[in-house]
C-alpha cells in the first residue's frame, strides 16, 4: 500500500488499488471477500479525484441488490471513514455523489445497444459471468481509465476465451483465505467441501476455474438479444410446478444456426398463471408451442384458451436424439440467462458407476430449459418437413 489504510484491508483491495493494467480480473472463490473488497478500492479511487464517473454493472437489478449494492451500503453505513466520502445518494437511480462530485452508480444493461448509453473513468462488472461479452465489450470501450471484473469461476467463459492472458489484462485468483473478514463456522462449511466435493472445493474452496468435462452443450455462444429478422420461429414449454420450474423458451434458425431465448423459469404455475404469462409476454394465438406431451391436461386446457399449442413426440431414445438435433446446427446461439447459464454448466451426460466414464444418457437435473429447446426445436423442423412434403 501506499498509504498508511484507516480501515482493515485485505490482500485484494491491496492488489487491485496498486494495479496500473487497464483491465483487472478478480476470479474467487466462495467468500473471499473481493466484490466487497473491490467496492472499497473504488470509493477509495473516487474520492481521490473529483468528478469521477464509476459505474458498478451486474447482470440485472435485483442480483445487484441482494450483492454489490448491499456491500456497498454496509461499507458506507459501518466506516466514519468511507461515509466521510458521501455527499448525497439517489437510492431510486442508485447513484451516491461524493463531495468532490465523484460519482458510483450501480446498472444494469439489456443489450449491447443499452450498454452504449454513457461515459466513465472506472468500471467494475460483478458476477461477470452473467453478462454477455457484447455489453461487456460496449461498457470497456466507453470507460477512460480501468475495467475490474469478478467472477465465481464456476465454469470458462468470456473472461477466458478472449481477455485472459492477455499483456494488458491482470488476473487475481483468490479464496476464502483472502477474507480477514471470514468467520470461523463458514470457514469450516468450506472447508467440508475438500472431503465431500473435490470440485466444489475446486471452485469455492480455491477459487480455480472449474471443470467441464460431461457438460452436454459446451459450445454455446451466448447473446444479447434474439436476432429480430428471424422468420422460422417456434417455441418450447416444459411443465412444472413445486420441485421443478415451468419453462417457455424461443428458437429460430437462420442460416444453419439455433438461436434460442428463455421467456418463462418459474415455479408454482397453475394453466391460468400460464395463460396470463403468455399475454404479457404478447406471443401471438397463432405461434407454435411444442410442449412437454407427459402433461395432457395442461395442454388441453391451454388450447381450449385459445393457444396453439401442442404436444411434442417421444418415443425411443427420443432425448438423446433431442440432443443429437440441437447439435446438428452450425451454432447454437442463446439470449444470456442466469438460468440458463447454470443449466448449461450443470446439465451432464450421466457417469457409468463401474468404469466411471461418462454414458450416452444424460442426467434428469439442470434440464428444464433444454428439455424446452428440445420441444421447440421440433417445432422448427415440422415446418420444415411440412414444407418439403408439399413440394
Amino acid at each position: 500500500m501506499i498509504f498508511d489504510a484507516p480501515f482493515e484491508i485485505s490482500p485484494i483491495f491491496q492488489w487491485n488499488y496498486n494495479c496500473t493494467k487497464p483491465t483487472v480480473i478478480n476470479s474467487g472463490g466462495t467468500s473471499s471477500g473481493k466484490t466487497y473488497s473491490l467496492l472499497q478500492m473504488l470509493i477509495l479511487k473516487g474520492a481521490e479525484h473529483p468528478n469521477q464517473i464509476i459505474t458498478v454493472a451486474g447482470q440485472d437489478m435485483p442480483n445487484l441488490k441482494v450483492g454489490a449494492i448491499r456491500d456497498f451500503e454496509t461499507i458506507i453505513n459501518n466506516s466514519e471513514f468511507f461515509n466521510s466520502f458521501i455527499q448525497s445518494s439517489n437510492k431510486s437511480d442508485k447513484v451516491w455523489t461524493f463531495h468532490n462530485g465523484t460519482k458510483i452508480e450501480f446498472k444494469s444493461y439489456e443489450n449491447e445497444q443499452d450498454a452504449k448509453n454513457g461515459k466513465r473513468d472506472y468500471l467494475f462488472i460483478n458476477e461477470a459471468n452473467g453478462v454477455s461479452f457484447e455489453i461487456y465489450d460496449q461498457l470497456q470501450v466507453r470507460t477512460s481509465k480501468q475495467v475490474f471484473l469478478d467472477y465465481n469461476p464456476t465454469a470458462p467463459f468470456w473472461a477466458h476465451e478472449r481477455l485472459i492472458g492477455r499483456d494488458d489484462v491482470q488476473l487475481f485468483i483468490s479464496n476464502f483465505t483472502h477474507n480477514p473478514f471470514l468467520n470461523d463456522e463458514i470457514k469450516r462449511k468450506i472447508l467440508t467441501f475438500k472431503h465431500t466435493d473435490p470440485e466444489k472445493w475446486r471452485v469455492y474452496g480455491l477459487g480455480l476455474t472449474g471443470k467441464t468435462e460431461g457438460v452436454i452443450f459446451q459450445n454455446v455462444k451466448w447473446i444479447s438479444e434474439f436476432p429480430k429478422d428471424i422468420k422460422r420461429i417456434s417455441y418450447g414449454m416444459d411443465f412444472g410446478f413445486t420441485n421443478d420450474p415451468t419453462t417457455l423458451i424461443k428458437c429460430g434458425v437462420s442460416d444453419g444456426e439455433l438461436f434460442a431465448q428463455r421467456y418463462i423459469y418459474e415455479h408454482g404455475m397453475t394453466t391460468k398463471d400460464i395463460d396470463n404469462a403468455l399475454k404479457e409476454l404478447e406471443i401471438n394465438t397463432k405461434d407454435k408451442i411444442i410442449a412437454d406431451s407427459a402433461d395432457p391436461k395442461t395442454i388441453k386446457e391451454l388450447r381450449l384458451l385459445g393457444w396453439n399449442i401442442r404436444g411434442c413426440k417421444k418415443g425411443a431414445d427420443s432425448i438423446r436424439h433431442g440432443i443429437d438435433a440441437i447439435k446438428s446446427y452450425t451454432k447454437l446461439n442463446i439470449v444470456l440467462c442466469k438460468y440458463w447459464k447454470v443449466e448449461q454448466i450443470s446439465y451432464i451426460w450421466g457417469i457409468d458407476k463401474k468404469t466411471s466414464s461418462p454414458t450416452n444418457k444424460p442426467i434428469d437435473n439442470y434440464n428444464h430449459l433444454w428439455d424446452a429447446l428440445r420441444y421447440g426445436e421440433q417445432g422448427i423442423r415440422r415446418k420444415v418437413l411440412a414444407k418439403t412434403s408439399k413440394r
